[in-house]
């Protein structure tokens, strides 16, 4: 990826659009959608089920193609990109957090967090550095060597940010990342995510269909049968974030 200027977005949709199905069974997910996301920005993507938000995000993601449209990462058109190229652009570039955690088992918060190394070649040295930071970035430095079923759900989902950006992405895509979880964990985890969007300049693309949750967003995009109904500034987003040795005991 090469380097742009400063005002340039880091992220840009132009007349994306998503086409399932052909004649009667035809679905436009999106239509024609307009985006631009510049780095650092934290950004609530909202709408019903069916809105299309959930497309946009795997499209940003780079997990699908746009039918027609541009998509351009750091100046860089994506949608002619290969799947390998895309993989690799995702790797480098991208960390994702997911409603579900969808952690390994059977297998540590240490060895959880090391995997997007793994896979990207790292060595077995620089990995366990790297995890062992990452953990401690999200509060739970102390907990490496303990498993899924030992940790409570806000702990498992610090777990699974910690993964998301164990790699140092420019962008951490979250969907729905506190729907799981109960109300004051649910603001733990919104608050750490503030505090990694202005403390470590992560850009955090958010699903939510909680309005509570989308107000520590900067922007909140709705989404309404496959186009932009809405596109506003939060003038005052939620900013009290707990610290992030306060992890919960259990």
């Amino acid at each position: 990826m090469s380097d742009i200027a400063v005002s340039s977005p880091l992220i840009a949709l132009r007349g994306v659009s998503k086409r399932y199905g052909s004649g009667a069974s035809e679905l436009m997910a999106l239509k024609a959608i307009d985006l631009n996301i510049t780095a650092g920005e934290f950004v609530a993507i909202m709408g019903p089920s069916g809105s299309g938000k959930s497309t946009a995000m795997n499209i940003l993601g780079c997990l699908d193609t746009p039918t027609s449209g541009e998509y351009l990462f750091r100046g860089v058109h994506v949608e002619p990109l290969s799947r390998d190229q895309r993989a690799r652009l995702r790797r480098r570039y991208l960390g994702f957090v997911f409603q579900g955690f969808n952690l390994l088992a059977r297998t540590s918060a240490q060895e959880n967090v090391e995997l997007p190394l793994l896979y990207r070649g790292d060595g077995a040295s620089g990995r366990a550095k790297a995890a062992s930071q990452a953990l401690s970035d999200v509060g739970l430095a102390g907990w490496e060597h303990h498993t899924p079923a030992e940790l409570s759900g806000g702990q498992q989902q610090r777990v699974a940010i910690a993964r998301a950006i164990v790699t140092q992405p420019a962008v951490v895509l979250a969907d729905e990342p506190t729907g799981n979880l109960d109300t004051q964990r649910s603001h733990e985890i919104m608050g750490l995510l503030v505090a990694l969007n202005r403390d470590h300049g992560i850009t955090v693309l958010m699903v939510t269909h909680e309005p509570d949750m989308a107000a520590y967003a900067h922007r909140m995009v709705h989404f309404v049968d496959g186009s932009i109904a809405k596109d506003v500034v939060n003038a005052n987003p939620t900013t009290v974030a707990p610290e992030l040795t306060a992890v919960e005991s259990t």
